[in-house]
């Protein structure tokens, strides 16, 4: 992926994609270079009091913000003698000001929001409050999707509340479909020979934009094919892995995904630098007829140059029928183990995550809840949302809960091993086989 700070394409995909580059080489430099975070854990539970919360700062803040500031008035309306200072940080240098907070609790916040992906490294660094009992007693977490849930569980034992979730389709232009007598492809091998189609008979077009560093665009191709990026060793909820991007399903996946690259399609010396951004913006600016983006990207094409003139389905797996599975990301909110108002925090928590301030959230910024009831409620008032919501509820997936995986994340083990790919440098079996072993020293770490 490119820097999460995307460009003015992908107005929201920050908020989904976050966890991929850079802000898991901020992460690493902040974790791999400060010392060990302590036990910071504290005894008290205060009942009344300030609570301070951090939670990131979008492009633009004010719907969130008003959405945010409702929760908060509730909450304190409920809470006599508590008050709430909300501040939003800065997302690209969150890692660092988060790791800093975890080794000083006289500065840490209550609660923080964070990236998913990021869950089991802040649990490493024994930042957040394992807040299970709460978990299972709250009422609306019997309608959190699996996905979301999975998570936040590290070790069997839930470490805060999903605040939104995202996941990507396929966009497919209207007007060129239409012109060529298309149909929306309906399998994987459809998806390819109409991307290579398109191009053929209109050149000026790629017929899907795809990127040699567009890891969450290749993952369904894999997963689609029964491959996986790791398996878990042991129990289930162990969270310990190992890699399998070198098995033969995850091979093929990874061939599949790699025909796309070519003179026929998107040409190898221009898209194998590519990441999720760099399609979003070739399908918006009208110079792509296929995209795998996400609910997301949404504004961003609308504001291109293909407005009223797209559709999205899910992106089609191997049968005819099947969806193939994309990565849910999205962000959760955790109470840090050093808060000394452990109670009010949690129950802070339940107002900052729930169904009525998610469905504010969509309302206001677009994100897609992580309750399957208020997502349906969603999907049936806004059908460009459908896809994206059968994607979540029958196919969605998530990256392995390690802290190993924002090592992977921050080496660009899988981007680089596309690139080998692609351009050639290296056979399928030889550029698995060495991201494997990256990634079993990353996990084993």
């Amino acid at each position: 992926m490119k820097p999460s700070r995307l460009s003015v394409f992908s107005r929201w995909s920050s908020r989904v994609t976050v966890p991929v580059v850079a802000l898991t080489l901020a992460g690493l430099a902040a974790t791999g270079c400060a010392p060990s975070t302590s036990d910071n854990s504290s005894k008290e539970d205060e009942k009344s009091g300030k609570l301070r919360v951090w939670l990131f700062q979008e492009v633009n803040n004010a719907p969130k913000k008003k959405v945010i500031d409702d929760a908060v008035a509730d909450f304190e309306k409920k809470h006599d003698g508590t008050e709430v200072e909300v501040t939003y940080i800065p997302i690209d240098t969150r890692a660092q000001k988060i790791k800093a907070a975890f080794n000083d609790p006289k500065s840490a916040p209550d609660a923080i929001e964070f990236g998913n992906t990021d869950t089991a490294g802040y649990v490493k660094d024994g930042g957040l409050l394992d807040i299970s009992k709460a978990f299972g007693s709250w009422g609306d977490s019997t309608n959190i999707d699996p996905t979301a849930k999975y998570s936040l569980t590290i070790g069997g034992k839930v470490y805060g509340a999903p605040l939104f979730v995202g996941v990507r389709a396929l966009y497919y232009r209207t007007d060129v479909f239409k012109d060529l007598d298309l149909e929306p492809p309906t399998t994987q091998d459809e998806l390819i020979a109409t991307a290579k189609k398109i191009h053929s008979e209109r050149s000026d077009l790629y017929g899907l934009a795809v990127g040699g560093a567009y890891t969450y665009g290749a993952m369904p191709f894999i997963w689609a094919n029964g491959g996986d990026l790791a398996n878990e060793k042991g129990k289930f909820g162990s969270n310990e892995y190992e890699a399998a991007i070198d098995s033969a399903d995850a091979q093929k996946g990874i061939k599949a995904y790699a025909s796309l690259f070519g003179d026929d399609n998107c040409p190898a010396a221009k898209c194998a630098q590519w990441g999720g951004n760099d399609t979003v913006e070739a399908f918006a600016s009208g110079k792509a007829a296929m995209a795998i983006g996400g609910d997301f990207n949404r504004h961003a094409i609308e504001a291109g140059k293909v407005k009223g003139k797209f559709k999205v389905v899910p992106l089609p797996g191997v049968k005819r029928g099947d969806i193939a599975p994309a990565f849910a990301g999205g962000n959760n909110v955790g109470v840090l183990k050093s808060t000394s108002h452990r109670t009010l925090a949690v129950d802070l928590l339940e107002s900052l995550a729930g169904k009525q301030t998610q469905r504010k959230l969509y309302d206001a910024m677009g994100f897609l809840p992580t309750f399957t009831d208020v997502r349906g409620d969603v999907a049936q008032k806004d059908s460009f949302v459908k896809p994206f919501v059968k994607t979540l509820n029958d196919s969605a997936k998530f990256v392995p809960a390690s802290p190993g995986w924002a090592a992977i994340d921050a080496q660009l083990v899988l981007p680089t091993m596309f690139q080998e790919i692609v351009s050639g440098r290296k056979s399928v079996e030889t550029a698995t086989k060495d991201a494997a072993k990256k990634m079993d020293e990353a996990f084993q770490q």
